[in-house]
């Protein structure tokens, strides 16, 4: 009995000290349980903020994708630029305002900074360049307006006007404070440049349409420096100079001074929605621009910044004037640049203005442009 009685003692101990277990055990689950539960929570705002994460992740993809994209232009412009061969490029243009415009493209070339192997070569006349654009000699000539139409029918289109380069430059000076107008010069004798030269076509031209052609004589030189010298020794004498001329003769003689601006006079006989006055414009051999387009491309490029160089650095580009001989010095350069109208025109910008005004100098003389309007083709607009 006795056995009997601890041995059942002893079951119900082992029992309670597996339930006791048991309970220790179920109370370390239900431990888990209460921490499985925020984990669960977490997961739950896990894949509520992984939409978000994965918007960013793709706009950062995105956006990656676009400076990638970005990139590209600029490889592919360095790709361009490192497969670009230089061309030799001959270059004629008047000495004034049209080379004054090219100043800075001749010294990237002299430093070997141009895109183009340059060769330039000045001149006081057109006529000194025209014999070397037509037998091939020179690639590019910066010239008269009407020039370029005579060397366009010269040559039966074998040319094309790319862009216009200076706008009215053109004066009338005089010592004689009484000239003030067209009509002002009746009896007088007007000093100018070469006869069939834009000064020559401007003033007849405005003389005709002011009703006193007949009344003034027109006495030629064949220079704007043998003008100048004539206002000089003569300071009332009158004569019609471009820029720098101008400037120049006006620093020699204190009692000269501008008395028409012939742009102002252009202007006045035309009327609102008129022509204006377009002075120089550059012209490419055909056979060249055939061969070599990219290369007439680049120097448009590179005329547009030297034109910009030369209205926006003044002093500096003045400089570069002198340097080249275009006026003997800098101080002078500084005071004539601004008014001789340097700019850069291409496109349909530069055949509306230009066509304009050959028409009309062809109504009052055909064969200032050489006998016939130019065609379409004249006109490069790349």
């Amino acid at each position: 009995m006795k056995k009997r009685a601890v041995t059942v003692m002893m079951g119900l101990a082992l029992s309670a000290m597996m339930l006791a277990g048991c309970g220790a055990k179920g109370a370390e689950s239900g431990g888990e349980a209460q921490q499985a539960q925020p984990a669960e929570e977490s997961a739950d705002a896990a894949q509520e903020e992984a939409p978000e994460a994965d918007a960013a992740q793709e706009t950062a993809q995105a956006e990656t994708a676009e400076t990638e994209e970005a990139a590209e232009p600029e490889e592919a412009q360095a790709d361009d630029a490192e497969a670009y061969e230089a061309v030799d490029v001959r270059v004629g243009s008047l000495k004034g305002p049209t080379s004054m415009g090219l100043v800075y493209l001749m010294d990237q070339a002299d430093k070997g900074e141009a895109a183009n192997n340059y060769e330039f070569t000045m001149a006081a006349a057109a006529d000194e360049l025209l014999p070397s654009m037509i037998s091939g000699d020179l690639d590019i000539v910066l010239v008269p307006a009407n020039v370029a139409s005579v060397l366009y029918n010269k040559t039966e289109g074998g040319v094309s006007v790319i862009d216009i380069n200076t706008l009215g430059v053109l004066y009338m000076v005089s010592g004689d404070s009484t000239v003030q107008s067209m009509e002002d010069l009746k009896g007088r004798t007007v000093y100018l440049t070469g006869k069939g030269t834009t000064p020559d076509y401007v003033l007849q031209y405005l003389l005709k349409e002011n009703g006193v052609d007949a009344d003034v004589t027109l006495e030629y030189k064949s220079e704007a420096t043998e003008v100048a010298a004539v206002l000089a020794q003569t300071p009332d004498a009158i004569g019609v100079l471009p820029q720098p001329f101008v400037t120049a003769a006006c620093a020699q003689n204190e009692s000269l001074s501008v008395v028409m601006d012939l742009t102002k006079e252009w202007a006045n006989v035309q009327g609102e929605g008129g022509s204006s006055l377009v002075t120089g414009v550059t012209v490419v051999r055909n056979d060249f621009l055939t061969e070599h387009p990219e290369a007439v491309d680049k120097f448009l490029e590179e005329h547009a910044a030297s034109t910009d160089y030369a209205n926006e650095h003044v002093e500096e580009a003045a400089e570069l004037v002198a340097a080249a001989g275009i006026i003997e010095k800098a101080p002078v350069a500084v005071k004539a640049m601004p008014q001789c109208n340097i700019t850069y025109i291409d496109g349909e910008e530069m055949k509306t203005a230009l066509s304009g005004y050959l028409a009309v100098l062809f109504e009052q003389d055909p064969s200032s442009v050489g006998g016939a309007l130019p065609a379409d083709d004249f006109y490069y607009i790349n």
